[in-house]
């Protein structure tokens, strides 16, 4: 029982090792799907809402370019009320520059060294986007774009804006994917758990099976085999006449046949333990499968000093499978035996 026990505990273990592994594998393979999925929708996201934001500097620009055609409209001069344009303008988050064709600030009057510079590509290409890294690592986006007034003058309007927006975007989706990504994981953790548990629950019945089997065929085969071996053994004791040792032989080959039947048997249980058994019922007597069960047994039992009678009692016909109802009745026989 201990060893059945312990062999049991084993098995146990191994088929929960088996399904934390399954688990883990299938965890694992759908986190690398979510990371690349993840890393593929993070690159087009990032994308798109840098295109936003170039979209939003261009429109910011247009806005100006408006502006300042309508002050136009209002003042010829341009040093008079176009410059105004930049500051009635109030467009969050965006920093506002008109400069002429040849780099000189219009409004305002201080303007960094590189929006200059992008101001002459401009004034050169109609349009600009550049991105520059000032001290304290932060990364502005601008965009500059040509226009002509109607006087003729032509100027650069150019729109400035901090990509922390962006970053705090970017932050905001990792965090999110981050949070969506863990749950996904634990739901396909649990139910891979249930999946790999059901899937293995066969393997399960197998071995549970295959324990059972070898229990009962030890237990049925080791009566047969030690009445064989006990035959053998008294014949060999001493000589004997020809027709003792035709009677050992006999006996021995009886046992052997029943041997035989036991295996028959034990495949017949099997085939039950799954669900393919098919009790052969037919009309048998109990009394002659008594008697010829104690006969067997009386072999294993003076080895042991016990003796085995058996009364004299009516027929007892029933309706059975005779293999069946013998191997009960010799381990009933063979359990008093060895308990006397």
């Amino acid at each position: 029982m201990a060893i059945e026990a312990t062999s049991s505990r084993l098995g146990l273990q191994r088929l929960v090792r088996l399904r934390l592994r399954l688990t883990i594998w299938y965890v694992a393979t759908f986190g690398l799907i979510i990371v690349l999925l993840g890393a593929g929708l993070f690159a087009v996201i990032t994308y798109q809402l840098s295109q936003q934001l170039d979209d939003s500097l261009r429109d910011a620009t247009l806005e100006l370019v408006r502006a300042a055609r309508i002050r136009e409209l209002e003042q010829a001069s341009v040093r008079g009320r176009v410059i105004d344009a930049v500051d009635e303008l109030n467009i969050p988050d965006r920093i506002l520059y008109l400069l002429d064709t040849l780099g000189n600030p219009v409004k305002p009057t201080k303007v960094d060294p590189w929006i200059i510079q992008a101001a002459r590509e401009a004034a050169n290409t109609a349009q600009v986007t550049v991105q520059r890294q000032i001290p304290g690592d932060k990364i502005l986006r601008l965009h500059a774009m040509r226009f002509k007034l109607a006087s003729g003058q032509h100027l650069v309007a150019v729109a400035v804006a901090d990509q922390e927006e962006l970053e705090n975007k970017y932050a905001d989706l990792i965090a999110a994917f981050v949070g969506i990504a863990l749950l996904a994981l634990v739901l396909v953790a649990a139910g891979g758990f249930l999946l790999v548990r059901k899937s293995t629950a066969p393997i399960e019945r197998s071995i549970e099976f295959m324990r059972r089997f070898m229990a009962d065929a030890a237990h049925e085969l080791r009566t047969p085999i030690t009445i064989l071996r006990t035959r053998a053994e008294i014949a060999l004791q001493q000589p004997r006449d020809s027709a003792n040792y035709v009677s050992a032989l006999r006996g021995v080959e009886a046992e052997a046949r029943r041997l035989g039947s036991i295996v028959d048997s034990l495949l017949v249980l099997a085939r039950a333990d799954t669900g393919e058994r098919q009790i052969e019922k037919e009309r048998i007597f109990l009394d002659d499968i008594a008697i010829d069960a104690a006969g067997a047994a009386r072999v294993v039992a003076r080895q042991k000093n016990v003796e085995i009678t058996v009364d004299d009692f009516e027929e007892a016909p029933i309706e059975g499978d005779a293999s069946l109802v013998r191997q009960l009745v010799m381990i009933v026989l063979d359990n008093a035996v060895k308990f006397t």
